[in-house]
């Protein structure tokens, strides 16, 4: 298999910086349409009941880049496939997730509150793990090539917090002062604007499908299988970890999809930073891993949202998102 990714070094992915602002118009869409249905009272009652909260800082942070690191040994890539994959765990939860989970009927309110903690910890602990993961592997292999590959990732700080302000925190300020002041009309919008959001992101899907569509035909036999399983492995961690936690359905669906769903984008930002990785180094591998992670994560998570959205919620909640436990607490979703 190693032999056959050296391949991908040498592709060029092409990325248009319309579609790269049209992106992040749909995200804060996305994010105002989400903040439609949450009440203030869900972060209070965040604050009363840290538990989720921890299991998906857990899952995100530490599960996920230690399986992924796992992984990576199984499979034994490319040295540049290999910690693309690594980098991809080492980011934080996509925007996008905040949507998946609420049509996922999961809780959204946490899946919102991950999100804007993991982007905010992303200064330190993308770093952290991609350098820590990272020489663990080169170590491991004693690879001499793939030692240049991982230098210190300098993520801007003002852009990061810049970021999650506009994306997420502006946006979700005005849903939330939305449907305070027009119950009403947010009740009559609230399911168009998630249709909307839908059609949008599948817009982004095709149009990067087209922009890249010779790469994709000539590679996606090499990479999607290692993209199917890397992102069923992120899923599988978070519902594992949810459920060691012994979280509510709700709460369990937002994590699992929360760990499953990466900023891949953050990835691809720091692949392309040339203060990072120079262009004389070939990371064909890295970003075209990164690029179909942000197109798979996409389509993987709309369709298991759509599919629990379908499933009854049967846990009993009362105030705090407390859960009465019973022995079926540990059955799918």
């Amino acid at each position: 298999m190693a032999n056959s990714l050296e391949a991908l070094d040498h592709i060029v992915i092409n990325f248009n910086a319309a579609a790269v602002n049209t992106l992040n118009i749909a995200l804060a869409l996305i994010m105002f349409g989400v903040a439609l249905g949450i009440k203030v009272a869900d972060f209070k009652n965040l604050t009363r009941t840290p538990r989720p909260l921890l299991a998906g800082i857990i899952s995100q942070f530490i599960g996920l880049p230690a399986l992924t690191f796992l992984l990576v040994l199984i499979i034994r890539p490319t040295p540049t496939v290999a910690l693309g994959m690594i980098l991809v765990a080492a980011c934080p939860g996509g925007n996008i997730s905040n949507f998946m989970s609420a049509l996922a009927k999961g809780n959204a309110a946490l899946s919102v509150t991950l999100t804007a903690f993991a982007t905010s910890a992303a200064v330190i602990m993308t770093p952290l793990n991609f350098a820590f993961w990272g020489r663990l592997y080169i170590n491991f292999y004693e690879k001499a090539d793939a030692d240049a590959l991982l230098r210190p990732l300098q993520i801007d700080t003002f852009q990061v917090f810049q970021t999650v302000f506009i994306l997420l925190g502006i946006p979700l300020v005005l849903g939330l002062l939305f449907a305070y002041y027009f119950p009403l009309t947010t009740k009559k919008i609230v399911r168009p604007i998630r249709i909307a959001s839908i059609l949008i992101f599948m817009g982004i899907v095709i149009g990067a499908f087209a922009a890249n569509w010779e790469h994709f035909t000539n590679v996606i036999h090499l990479i999607f299988l290692i993209v199917l399983v890397h992102n069923g492995l992120a899923l599988f961690t978070g519902f594992s970890i949810a459920s060691a936690f012994r979280v509510s359905r709700p709460n369990r669906r937002a994590i699992t999809i929360e760990t499953g769903i990466q900023n891949s984008g953050l990835a691809l930002a720091l692949m392309f930073n040339p203060k990072i990785f120079p262009p004389d180094l070939a990371l064909g591998g890295m970003t075209i891993i990164a690029a179909w992670w942000g197109i798979w994560h996409i389509i993987s998570g709309l369709t298991i949202a759509g599919l629990l959205a379908k499933k009854p919620i049967k846990d009993v909640l009362v105030p705090g998102f407390r859960s009465i436990f019973k022995p079926s607490t540990f059955k799918f979703w």
